[in-house]
């Protein structure tokens, strides 16, 4: 008797190489001699699954958020202020984004709303030579996490618009490391640069805009109350700004 559903799928390699065989580990131990993986060690210790399937960009940020300790201001559960992908709802309604997805601008807004410091670039505005220096830049520290945009198809992969963010680089082979947050379907994966930077310059159906990537980092905040006045102050700006829009 077949069973119900489909149990993760196998990874297309190559061109992606799978973080935990032994080219991936080997990638893994030169890039941390290489002091290319310094901002790995954070994100994996946040890593998540999406909870819905639509749900990656989300992932990806909470995931984020929390590896850069960035107080969300508000409570999770219990007594908890924690970032989940359930409290990421001030630029689009969750229910929008369970069954649609969400764009590339609105987890940037998202972001914002969150009270990150963040710069987006669409691929179209960039080059891979700026990519591959950002990638650089934020694998080296702990500061900073790059979310990548991109369509899987270039990887062979099943699926469409995706979201991850990117935990290492390997500046020899020019590899990096998708933390991919669809943890039920791929395991993370080593992936060329020059073939993620296709994936990113791919256009989005459903906005009619470029892919990319953003740098996520930490801005510096006052004290818990003012910041949690802050952050609630942004939300309630955000979402005005947001009906507004809509209402026009």
């Amino acid at each position: 008797m077949a069973m119900a559903g489909l149990y993760r799928r196998v990874l297309p390699s190559p061109p992606a190489i799978d973080f935990a065989s032994n080219e991936g580990k080997q990638l893994f131990l030169e890039a941390i001699q290489n002091g290319t993986m310094e901002g790995f060690f954070k994100l994996i210790s946040y890593f998540q699954t999406q909870s819905e399937p639509a749900y990656c960009g989300l992932a990806s940020l909470s995931m984020v958020l929390n590896a850069l300790a960035i107080d969300p201001g508000r409570k999770w559960k219990g007594p908890w202020r924690w970032f989940d992908e359930s409290m990421l709802d001030c630029c689009e309604p969750l229910e929008k984004v369970k069954a649609k997805g969400i764009s590339f601008g609105k987890v940037v807004c998202l972001a914002h709303c969150a009270g990150a410091k963040v710069e987006a670039f669409r691929s179209n505005l960039s080059t891979i030579d700026d990519f591959r220096k950002h990638v650089m830049a934020c694998t080296t520290s702990d500061d900073c996490h790059l979310i990548s945009s991109y369509h899987r198809g270039l990887f062979k992969q099943t699926g469409s618009g995706h979201f991850s963010p990117i935990g290492g680089y390997h500046a020899e082979k020019d590899m990096a490391l998708i933390l991919d947050v669809a943890r039920f379907k791929y395991p993370p994966h080593w992936v060329p640069v020059p073939l993620l930077w296709e994936a990113m310059n791919t256009i989005d159906e459903a906005t009619g805009l470029h892919r990319g990537f953003m740098l996520v980092s930490k801005l510096h905040r006052a004290p818990a109350l003012l910041y949690t006045l802050k952050f609630e102050g942004k939300r309630r700006m955000v979402k005005s700004l947001v009906k507004r829009r809509k209402e026009g």
